[in-house]
């Protein structure tokens, strides 16, 4: 038996696959450590997204690096899109590791490990087209909130992103598999479950019958007992059709809330990026999708400074933006990918791209602090996260906040609360932003 370490970077779908990678071990007989020192081996599951996530997992290992050569830890195994990308760099550039895994050979978790374990050098890269195979997860999640991943790689090829290359094609898990692990998951205590791939809508589209099958999905998850809510992220403009609208209204368990990533609404730049439909399409699409689904909240992300983005291609996204009036909107410089056709393609510089960035977060500060006042007055369901002990107060999320990505409620309560619970909570205040109330009576 031998002491794995675990530091997962990155994506809601890389947690889950670093999941995936601690069940392996386990049953394998090793035991999986909450803190790396005195790791026999420490896997770092990376993301190699965009510069930001690579410098984030390079900082890792250095750090991880720093720890072996002071005999904290012994050796290092680098698995994840950054391995991925960059298969020669790694054990070139970075001697203190000693195994590099690809986004292809999770599976081979145990195998790499004893390897190690054995002083051998490991370099191993499956097919990034393989077929999910299906194994258990150790939840590092809280226990009353988990993200399962229905399916695994990406056809969308937006012109910018670098996933297709890391994560293959777009490969759906079979729908009696997705339901038992949901079955699995609520037996375990889990209340919320975040479904999440890279593109959430596509599901069922590679399968016999080539259907859209997340309604169909969604509509079976609500039929598991436990399970309260039940949140969508991911989910691509173009392929939100009227079964899928028609489920997010009428399931109660479905929560009012979609992710949307849209990176921008010009229609030159769109076309560029290889994003299908156009700013005029998206404007109907949301009015339809509020008009449908009451009480929506919409979550996007937006990229600025992407090529063809000149002032007034900028003004037309804060515009849109303004007009809109999306309740959670996240704002991200453009990172070019080498490989990537929009790296190539003629672009602001950096510093523009962060300063446009930093534009809409202005612009969405405004428009989420008129919802968060307009939320004031109002008796709103609770799910609780924990307690903060520094601030002496409770906190937790309202159906418009998906963990660690949008915001928090605190919670003044008479009584002791318990994490994983759900509770009305009349909201009285913001504080730094985020909503506070207090407990009432059902």
């Amino acid at each position: 038996m031998a002491n794995i370490g675990f530091i997962s970077l990155g994506c809601a779908k890389n947690q889950v696959d670093c999941e995936r990678m601690m069940y392996r071990v386990q049953e394998a007989g090793h035991r999986v450590k909450a803190d790396i020192v005195g790791s026999d081996v420490v896997v770092i599951n990376t993301c190699g997204f965009i510069d930001s996530a690579k410098s984030e997992a390079i900082d890792f290992i250095l750090q991880t690096a720093a720890l072996k050569a002071e005999g904290l830890v012994s050796k290092i195994l680098v698995t994840g899109c950054l391995s991925q990308r960059y298969q020669d760099e790694i054990l070139e550039q970075l001697p203190e590791v000693d195994g590099i895994l690809g986004t292809g050979s999770y599976t081979q978790i145990v195998p790499a490990i004893e390897a190690l374990l054995n002083g051998d050098c490991v370099r191993d890269f499956g097919s990034i087209d393989a077929p999910e195979q299906e194994t258990g997860r150790i939840l590092t999640t809280p226990e009353h909130y988990a993200f399962i991943k229905i399916a695994e790689g990406c056809d969308n090829r937006c012109s910018y992103c670098i996933i297709p290359y890391l994560r293959g094609k777009f490969r759906s898990r079979q729908m009696d598999d997705v339901l038992y692990e949901a079955r699995l998951l609520a037996a375990g205590g889990v209340k919320e479950l975040i479904v999440v791939a890279q593109d959430t809508s596509r599901y069922g589209t590679d399968l016999p019958g080539h259907k859209r099958l997340l309604p169909e999905l969604l509509r079976n998850m609500c039929q598991i007992e436990g399970l309260h809510w039940i949140r969508v992220h991911y989910v691509y403009p173009d392929e939100i059709d009227d079964e899928l609208i028609e489920v997010m209204a009428t399931e109660p368990k479905i929560l009012k809330y979609l992710d949307i990533p849209i990176q921008h609404c010009n229609s030159k730049i769109l076309k560029l990026m290889n994003r299908r439909g156009d700013g005029v399409f998206l404007k109907e699409l949301f009015a339809k999708l509020r008009a449908r689904i009451p009480g929506l909240v919409l979550r996007t992300s937006i990229i600025t400074g992407l090529p063809g983005e000149g002032e007034a291609e900028f003004e037309e996204l804060c515009n849109f933006l303004k007009e809109m009036r999306l309740e959670r909107v996240g704002a991200f410089p453009f990172s070019p990918e080498d490989g990537t056709p929009a790296a190539e393609m003629e672009h602001p510089d950096a510093s523009v791209a962060q300063t446009r960035a930093e534009m809409v977060e202005t612009i969405q500060s405004a428009i989420m602090d008129e919802y968060s006042k307009a939320m004031i007055g109002r008796t709103v369901e609770v799910l609780v996260d924990g307690y903060d002990e520094e601030f002496e107060q409770y906190f937790g999320r309202t159906y418009a906040d998906s963990p660690d990505i949008d915001g928090r409620v605190w919670l003044a309560s008479d009584d002791d609360l318990s994490e994983g619970t759900f509770v009305n909570v009349q909201i009285d205040g913001l504080i730094d932003g985020d909503l506070s109330g207090f407990v009432v009576e059902d």
